[in-house]
């Protein structure tokens, strides 16, 4: 009991941190409705903020006209053109020493490359040999530098390249002054470097390998003198955002928001929101620890019901606390999306899109249809006040799941899928209709809900089909799905009884049909305790010669055992059946049939005979008890009697009604007595009513029929006629 109570106060716990932070529940009002309460006058003097999404857009616009911010550093060139020229002296000087100083030997000591440095020595080497004046001099190459390297700066050099800035313009500061260019107005890395080789071409004669060395020279002194300036960017961005104003206006305290029977229009609803907002917001600790307690009651006021309602009509899963987890996380899973979906800033109505019809379904299968059915109307009353007690989301949520678990409440198949999937969509597209048009909505509103309740009703059954297996596998539940299935008589086991033991498959199929009618009667499960009795047997499959219906000579095996042996063996496709039924990973459910069909029985029929031959007092009644343990549902009683009816029942050369209702009665008092059914929550009413099935049942099992003419010629021995 106190986890029970521990696992409600988590989830209430946990349903309270979901509602909206700092604002009073109110009810949601809507655009198009009517204001039925008193004028809502202002207690306070509040702005009107605007819609999030109409906010945001501005403030995209407002971001959009903020360029990206370059700074012009004045000294660069002056420092850039005095480098390459001061370079310049001391690349003439390194490559004289080389040449007429015979006893030095120098690597490349400058940063050009090897080719590059090498054309420069040859050019002066040129110079010092040749008699008249060569027709370019090394002493050049300052004036050179110097005029590109002016003429680069002229326009200016980015350091950032024309791909990596996102505008087409950018803003640039000289001192005091800011003004946007495009820009393509400056040079970036790639522009600069066909610049440059441009304007050396025609100082050099087009001597591609001197361009080359002239290229390089010029571009390692080319420093950016525009730079991109991050934190003034941000600073421009952080200005735009903040001049978007977030309000529409003002209201002032005691001026009315909206009077009694208004409509309300997209202004007033922005005004009762943002009141809302106003009045959460002046509340202060010990007002949030308040409205937080209020919460709290308000999810366990919405729970009280669902569990006063377990307590009194669905005990065996009050009392299994794995079955109230499975409840509560079913429960909190769609709660979780309903409170993401309060996170999605968007104009549409999102909060179609919280998947109710998923618990109904999941909790219709596990459980019954009841569970499912009260289990939504509480989850749409808590998703409905997290949306800020929408009356008209807790109706539309509660007529989808109600039809979403009644499509699943005999479910047989997985093929119910689409039948789920047209009858939830029919729910919300009349729930959406409804509420529609009672509030004057445009049908593009109406198609757009329309169209989000299509995706839910498609996710919802797809999502219910792949979860069942999960939760089936995590909580060893066992849903009417898997029993259905395990009625298919392809089913392995089946098919190896059926082989290997008929006379036994076919007593299984016929106590099959008399447990379900009289499960129907009783209010037990019909389908659990047809596949349990299926299943019940399937030990002979085992050692099916010992087992008289399966016994083909007239000879028994049992006439040369002794009779302690027989019941060992008889007792033994009880033991062995459960083996085998856990090593074919049958549902705990369904193995349970097996040793309480017949619970702790006597094998009676050897238990007389070894008292015949030994006396009762060197006879052990232990030795020929079955093991148990007793019956203890409804099922597995109902199949201890069946099993035990229907074999008698099959002796009677003329089963009249009368003595088939002696059999049924008889047996039924015998296993009273014998305290088989000490402890099954059978009622006197119950027994009536399962003699009155079985009786109806086996009656017309073995009814009467005319005999065929000639009948006699061919009850008697075929003649064989030669050939």
């Amino acid at each position: 009991m106190r986890i029970r109570i521990l696992l409600i106060l988590v989830f209430a716990i946990l349903i309270v941190l979901m509602f909206p932070k700092g604002e009073s529940i109110e009810s949601e009002v809507s655009v198009g409705s009517i204001w039925v309460e008193d004028d809502l006058i202002a207690s306070t003097t509040f702005e009107v903020l605007k819609d999030p999404a109409v906010y945001e857009k501005e403030v995209s616009a407002a971001i959009s006209t903020v360029y990206p911010i370059f700074v012009i550093n004045a000294e660069t060139e002056q420092k850039a053109i005095d480098s390459a020229k001061s370079y310049a002296e001391f690349l003439i000087l390194t490559i004289d020493n080389e040449l007429f100083n015979a006893s030095t030997q120098m690597q490349n000591p400058t940063f050009l490359s090897n080719t590059s440095y090498n054309k420069f020595k040859e050019i002066r080497q040129n110079e010092k040999l040749l008699s008249q004046k060569p027709d370019w001099e090394l002493k050049q190459l300052k004036r050179i530098v110097e005029t590109v390297l002016s003429k680069v700066y002229r326009r200016g050099l980015l350091n950032l390249n024309y791909p990596v800035i996102g505008s087409d313009t950018i803003s640039v500061r000289d001192g005091k002054f800011e003004r946007a260019y495009p820009k393509t107005t400056f040079f970036d890395d790639q522009s600069l470097k066909s610049f440059i080789e441009n304007e050396v071409k025609s100082s050099t004669d087009n001597d591609q390998e001197l361009t080359l060395a002239i290229e390089e020279f010029v571009y390692h002194f080319s420093t950016p003198n525009i730079i991109y300036n991050q934190k003034m960017t941000d600073t421009a961005v952080e200005l735009a955002r903040e001049s978007v104003p977030r309000n529409t206006g003002v209201i002032n305290e005691n001026e009315r928001i909206v009077a009694k029977h208004d409509r309300i229009t997209e202004q007033v609803k922005l005004a009762i929101d943002s009141y809302r907002k106003a009045k959460g917001s002046e509340i202060g600790f010990w007002g949030r620890f308040i409205q937080n307690i209020g919460k709290f009651l308000h999810v366990l006021i919405i729970l009280v019901p669902l569990s006063i309602y377990i307590f009194l009509f669905r005990k065996h899963i009050f009392y299994d606390n794995s079955k109230i987890l499975l409840i509560l996380i079913i429960s909190l899973f769609v709660c979780s999306i309903a409170f993401l979906t309060l996170q999605i800033n968007i104009n549409l109505p999102v909060e179609l899109l919280v998947l109710v019809p998923v618990a109904s379904m999941l909790l219709t299968i596990v459980f019954d249809s009841r569970i499912g059915f009260y289990t939504t109307i509480v989850i749409s009353l808590i998703v409905g006040g997290l949306y800020g007690n929408n009356y008209v989301l807790s109706v539309t949520n509660i007529l989808a799941g109600g039809l979403a678990a009644y499509t699943v409440r005999d479910v047989k198949n997985r093929n119910q899928i689409f039948r789920s999937f047209i009858f939830i969509l029919l729910g919300y597209i009349v729930a959406t209709l409804a509420f529609g048009f009672e509030r004057y909505e445009s049908i593009e509103t109406i198609l757009i809900n329309s169209s989000l309740a299509s995706i839910n009703a498609i996710i919802s059954p797809a999502l219910t089909y792949g979860l069942i297996i999960f939760i089936e596998k995590s909580f060893k539940i066992t849903t009417e799905l898997t029993l259905f299935e395990l009625t298919d008589f392809n089913s392995p086991l089946l098919k190896e009884l059926a082989r290997n033991a008929p006379g036994t498959f076919t007593h299984s199929m016929t106590i099959g049909s008399l447990v379900e009618a009289a499960a129907e009667k009783i209010g037990a499960n019909p389908i659990l305790a047809r596949v349990g009795a299926y299943y019940h047997d399937i030990g002979k499959a085992l050692s099916p010669e010992v087992f008289v219906e399966n016994q083909v000579e007239k000879q028994s095996i049992h006439e040369e055992l002794e009779p302690k042996e027989s019941a060992q063996r008889i007792i033994n496709h009880v033991i062995r059946g459960v083996e085998w039924a856990k090593k074919n990973k049958l549902p705990q459910e369904i193995i349970d049939f097996i040793p309480t069909h017949h619970g702790t029985m006597l094998v009676s029929f050897f238990y007389e005979k070894a008292v015949k031959l030994y006396g009762e007092e060197n006879v052990d009644k232990d030795d020929f008890r079955y093991p148990g343990p007793k019956p203890f549902t409804k099922e597995t009683a109902l199949l201890m009697i069946a099993d035990a009816c229907e074999s008698i029942s099959r002796t009677l050369e003329t089963p009249d009604p009368q003595k088939v209702e002696n059999i049924i009665t008889n047996i039924i008092k015998q296993r009273m007595d014998d305290g088989q059914l000490e402890n099954v929550p059978l009622t006197l009413s119950d027994l009536t009513q399962i003699k009155k099935s079985f009786l109806n049942t086996l009656i017309g099992q073995h009814h009467k029929r005319i005999r065929y003419p000639n009948q006699d010629k061919l009850e008697s021995e075929a003649e064989v006629k030669p050939e």
